[in-house]
């Protein structure tokens, strides 16, 4: 498997360097240079494999002989061994639950893929690696819990002060051994540009190994990508037509979709659902990209102002604006369209579902007034519990607490704080991990 740089396809390197290095050093994204598209008949045919077994599958092709058949699959098994049902809330409308892994939240899906993936090519190196990874709310528990443990690689998270469930806190500050959280005085935005430009440091990448585990690293992406042929095999049926809705906020997950539609899976359209951090909808509305300083919502996993991967959604097309709108569609609500939405979920479908998911409803719900032929898979990103105060308000009834995700909120949070000011994370990083 090669891979390019978005900001320069000239620039090529194979999946180890991408997976290790995380950003091409010219600042852009690595994207592969071959999209190869899967055997009709195997699409036709999805209800024949396991959910694991057809995610190997998709691996392969797109992997190629960068990692051993045999290396891979177990890979893929140990990281793909739990489900992603499709609950039918209607016969138009069906929810993808992304919240059966260890942080309950879709994130595990790309984080316990990458682990593994850098365990495997971290075998024989001398250093250990560190892993830098700025979160809105879910990345940081389940890149957290992917990782902990791993032996020779520690992880860094970065989360927005107060801009976070104080459950998802607790999973990104409670658990040790090689895992530190630091606390930033600022947005999410704020805590992405410090991982970013760590990385662009020549200085501090020759005395320290780093690596991200956002969704700017292809190996997050990659497994991002299985569960929409998962979602098409339990959902679709012969002469429909099904699309997908997204809550979105860095964009890797809808970019994900585009990957499984350009290898060949027949999606009608990939919809950007966001909260009051509107910037891609804007754009497929106006055809102008202006990132801005995003705002705070309960929705909070998309309270992102400027997407990184929207850089790799343009590449899939070729930056024509007037291709990506037939491809995306893209809708924006606000926090109380949310709150009544997770209202008339709860009543109308007996159906739980968290603010991030109730956005996607009201995209879906939008959608399907001009596209009533077609049917629609809500992903649900996360257990309505990781917002527990949210819910509980908006429904008016307690939610159950899964017990892996309540015995945190006894364990002490630990974690550093610090102000928006690289040079003050450069020195945590040097003092803790320079040798």
């Amino acid at each position: 498997m090669q891979l390019y740089s978005t900001n320069n396809k000239a620039f090529k390197v194979d999946l180890k360097q991408a997976v290790m290095n995380s950003l091409p050093p010219d600042n852009g994204l690595y994207m592969p240079t071959e999209l190869p598209l899967l055997d009709p008949n195997f699409i036709k045919n999805l209800a024949d494999y396991s959910f694991a077994d057809l995610s190997f599958i998709v691996a392969q092709h797109l992997i190629g002989t960068s990692i051993t058949k045999a290396a891979l699959e177990t890979i893929v098994h140990e990281a793909i061994n739990f489900a992603a049902p499709v609950v039918e809330l209607n016969e138009h409308l069906g929810v993808l639950e992304l919240f059966h892994g260890p942080s309950l939240a879709f994130k595990d899906f790309g984080a316990r893929f990458m682990a593994r993936i850098m365990g495997h090519y971290n075998t024989d190196e001398e250093k250990e690696l560190v892993i830098l990874v700025a979160t809105s709310g879910d990345t940081g528990g389940a890149v957290a819990a992917g990782f902990l443990g791993t032996p020779r690689i520690k992880v860094v998270i970065l989360y927005p002060s107060g801009k976070v469930s104080p459950l998802q806190e607790k999973q990104l500050t409670t658990l040790g051994k090689n895992i530190e959280a630091i606390e930033v005085n600022g947005t999410f935005d704020d805590c992405q540009a410090l991982v970013k430009q760590a990385f662009l440091d020549k200085e501090l990448n020759k005395s320290i190994r780093l690596s991200s585990a956002n969704s700017i690293n292809i190996a997050r992406l990659i497994p991002q990508s299985f569960y929409y042929f998962e979602a098409w095999k339990q959902f679709h049926r012969a002469g429909e037509s099904l699309s997908f809705i997204v809550p979105s906020g860095n964009f890797g997950n809808l970019t994900a979709g585009l990957l499984a539609k350009k290898m060949g899976l027949p999606i009608n359209h990939m919809v950007a659902a966001t909260n009051a951090n509107d910037i891609v909808p804007s754009y497929l509305q106006t055809g102008s990209y202006k990132p801005k300083t995003s705002v705070s919502t309960i929705s909070n996993a998309m309270d992102v102002g400027n997407p990184s991967n929207f850089s790799r959604m343009m590449d899939l097309y070729g930056s024509t604006w007037n291709i990506v709108t037939e491809e995306v569609k893209g809708y924006s609500y606000s926090d109380e369209a949310t709150r009544i939405a997770m209202k008339e979920i709860y009543k109308q479908f007996n159906y739980v579902m968290d603010p991030h998911g109730a956005i996607g409803y009201l995209a879906a719900k939008e959608y399907r007034l001009k596209h009533k032929s077609t049917k629609a898979v809500i992903l649900e990103t996360a257990h309505p519990s990781k917002f527990l105060e949210e819910v509980e308000e908006a429904l008016n009834t307690k939610i159950t607490i899964p017990e892996r995700l309540a015995e945190l909120s006894q364990r002490k949070k630990i974690a550093s704080y610090i102000d928006v000011d690289y040079g003050v994370f450069n020195d945590f990083l040097v003092n803790r991990f320079s040798k």
